[in-house]
């Protein structure tokens, strides 16, 4: 069988100790029979050292052994140290700010001048005063200017719809359709075409008609592209006052 001391021993093991004895074999004197306790990976006191030597008896060493203090101990010695704090990931860079919706609207009289701009570059002259004043006689004629608003006016649209004779339904017409250089390309001509075609259905139209100029190839492209074919040629005639 184990004797005390040597199953003590045992015991620390187990527990991840290394059972330390005194060394004294005189009794009565120093630190007989006293017994101690090291962390078996460290060497680092666990218990029962003091100044003038070991200070536990068999009897503290199990019961610390047994005990939730070994538990314990155990536990604190068999933890990782902490990770070191990740570090902080740079500022993201700010958002670029959300361009502004695209809203299709009729055309206010303050619209005029963004107006002139757009229609100037089609080769017309025209003043924001004069445009004023076409404009309210166009909306007088029951003619609808649609605009494309994104944070300003970048497009403009014109239609107007008429009975004819020759037809069972009115026809609509696109009479001008213009959209700012920067915003070509970005599918606001498709858009206000678009709008002026659910218009001029709503409005009894069988068939719309789009005026353009025979030197702008690639406004033809466009409106092909949207579904509308060439179906007769338009002549033109300037009236002397």
């Amino acid at each position: 069988m184990k004797d005390a001391d040597e199953a003590l021993r045992e015991m620390a093991a187990n527990r991840g100790c290394r059972l330390v004895k005194s060394r004294v074999r005189t009794p009565g004197r120093g630190d007989y029979g006293k017994f101690g306790l090291k962390d078996a990976k460290t060497g680092k006191a666990v218990l029962g050292f003091g100044k003038k030597g070991l200070t536990a008896t068999a009897e503290e060493i199990e019961a610390f052994l047994r005990g939730g203090a070994a538990s314990a101990w155990q536990s604190s010695v068999g933890k990782r140290p902490p990770r070191p704090k990740a570090k902080a990931k740079p500022a993201a860079a700010p958002k670029a700010r959300a361009e502004p919706k695209l809203v299709l609207r009729n055309a206010r009289p303050k619209d005029v001048e963004a107006l002139a701009a757009l229609i100037v570059t089609l080769g017309y002259e025209v003043t924001p005063a004069e445009l004023r004043t076409r404009l309210a006689a166009l909306k007088k004629a029951g003619h609808e200017a649609l605009v494309a608003d994104r944070g300003g006016v970048i497009g403009l649209l014109t239609t107007w719809a008429t009975t004819v004779l020759h037809r069972p339904r009115p026809v609509g017409r696109i009479s001008l359709m213009v959209v700012a250089e920067q915003a070509r390309g970005q599918g606001i001509g498709a858009a206000l075409v678009a709008e002026a075609e659910a218009r001029l259905k709503a409005a009894g139209c069988g068939l719309v008609e789009v005026t353009s100029n025979v030197k702008r190839l690639r406004a033809h492209a466009f409106y092909e592209r949207l579904g509308y074919e060439r179906t007769s040629h338009r002549f033109a005639k300037h009236l002397r006052e």
